[in-house]
């Protein structure tokens, strides 16, 4: 029980590593930097619960997502109507986006809740 208590706490990390390794994968590229960084960045985060770090991580990602999100749009507004293809663009690209938002979100409240060194869920 304790076990499952300290991995749903740390549910936004591994979530946030989980859309780091779908755009890895996404993009195309074997050695991709900015994934990598990410995803050490993350696992580092996971074994050493840094204040800063657990803010300034997912505070990129959301940047990140909402420059993301206009370019799915700008991408939608191509498509002279509304098809399948549009239909999918816009189903995937929304979920992932507006997952990987509110997960930051969560991990951002996590981190800056924390007092005296530990979270206030532990």
């Amino acid at each position: 029980m304790e076990k499952l208590k300290k991995l749903s706490l740390q549910l936004p990390e591994y979530l946030l590593i989980f859309a780091v390794i779908f755009y890895w994968g996404s993009a195309g590229k074997v050695i991709n930097p900015v994934a990598i960084v990410l995803i050490i960045g993350l696992i580092f985060q996971i074994i050493f619960k840094n204040r800063i770090v657990g803010i300034i991580i997912p505070s990129l990602l959301i940047l990140t997502c909402f420059y993301m999100l206009w370019a799915l749009i700008s991408e939608f507004n191509e498509f002279p109507t509304f098809n399948s293809d549009a239909k999918k663009l816009l189903f995937v690209g929304l979920s992932y986006f507006i997952s990987t938002i509110i997960v930051s979100g969560l991990m951002i409240y996590r981190y800056s809740t924390r007092k005296e060194g530990k979270l206030l869920e532990t």
